[in-house]
């Protein structure tokens, strides 16, 4: 009896030694479909469409976890998983994203999975961590819904990297206005039946007006970009093939100012070279669907892109060293705010709420 005693006095005082002395932090869990975690989880996708060097915009399709910690000195941080999907708009198009239609499955559709760290101070929300990545649904899953339809192919493909070349000839040949130059390989899909190469590529205007090239090497973007978006299909035929090719024009992106060492804006010079350039054509309307094909053309080999068949987002934030906090703190890509430490005993917020939150397109 004696040591039950002393054994029941050793275990409590062990207790009393091993407890923390110090309160541990405690974290809000919200419903992954609270309008607050919606909110947070919206502008983590604009960011994500803001820092996009290429590609398609992405639109939020699932909030799957939310923690939100408290920042010292004020505000709070809201500790996001979120899964996106993959639209049918360029990511230069000026479309509006609650106006972009979801690439479907039968399109072999894109999901993207992202990690985020958003700071909300004084009502405001700012991004200060980035993580995603993105991948096509699978082959099997495609063929399961739609068993004719076109795969996502290789960008580098030989026969894509063809179908680009006639069909942006055939567009310069039949243009007006500016000689285009290719600027990147979207998306490809090679179609079963008929045989043929479906591809989606961004182009951008030159200083050369298209009736006049005889040397595109000799051609020089804007300095006032302005892109397009062109959809293509090259058919495959006995003889020859058919290309059947839609170019959109996106609005002339003006030239940002430069600043002065003092701080103030100053307007871009013209240089002797520049004003010898004629002025931009203006056959072609700022935002117009220009439609050519079926034609018969050859076009030289373009440079190939990455082996890869989709613009994954793992690249979106490449050139983005780091962004502004809204208490003016600089915090860089790939580093977690100063909210928890593993070594600090967290304490258990409220009962969980339901998470993950509900789809809101399809799941891949």
């Amino acid at each position: 009896m004696k040591v039950l005693t002393l054994l029941l006095c050793l275990a409590q005082f062990w207790g009393c030694q091993a407890a923390p002395h110090l309160p541990g932090l405690v974290y809000r869990e919200l419903n992954c479909d609270d309008p607050e975690t919606e909110q947070a989880a919206l502008v983590a996708v604009d960011y994500i469409n803001d820092h996009l060097l290429g590609g398609y915009k992405h639109t939020l399709n699932q909030i799957d976890k939310v923690k939100v910690w408290p920042r010292r000195p004020m505000g709070e941080v809201f500790e996001l998983e979120i899964d996106t999907l993959e639209t049918t708009c360029y990511v230069r198009d000026p479309t509006p994203l609650a106006n972009c239609t979801v690439r479907q499955l039968t399109e072999h559709a894109v999901e993207g999975d992202c990690d985020f760290q958003v700071l909300k101070q004084d009502g405001q929300f700012t991004v200060l961590f980035a993580k995603c990545h993105s991948s096509p649904d699978s082959a099997e899953d495609v063929r399961k819904v739609c068993p004719q339809c076109g795969l996502l192919a290789p960008m580098n493909d030989t026969k894509v990297v063809h179908a680009v070349d006639v069909a942006l000839t055939a567009f310069n040949t039949q243009s007006n206005g500016s000689y285009f130059q290719l600027v990147e390989i979207s998306r490809a899909q090679h179609v079963p039946l008929p045989p043929s190469t479906y591809v989606e590529f961004a182009v951008a205007a030159t200083d050369c007006v298209a009736k006049e090239v005889t040397d595109p090497a000799k051609c020089n973007l804007l300095a006032e970009k302005q892109y397009g978006f062109c959809k293509a299909t090259l058919t495959e035929k006995v003889g020859g093939e058919d290309v059947a090719v839609t170019c959109t024009l996106f609005q002339t992106q003006p030239v940002p100012p430069q600043l002065q060492p003092d701080g103030t804006e100053m307007s871009n010079p013209t240089s002797v070279a520049d004003s010898a350039l004629p002025p931009p054509p203006q056959a072609d309307p700022p935002v117009a669907a220009l439609v050519v094909g079926p034609v018969v053309a050859t076009a030289p080999q373009a440079s190939l892109p990455g082996h890869r068949a989709h613009y994954d987002l793992r690249h979106a934030f490449m050139g983005v060293a780091s962004v502004e906090s809204a208490s003016g703190e600089a915090s860089h890509m790939g580093k977690v705010p100063n909210v928890a430490q593993p070594s600090i005993v967290v304490a258990a917020g409220p009962m969980a709420r339901p998470c993950p939150g509900r789809i809101r397109h399809f799941k891949i």
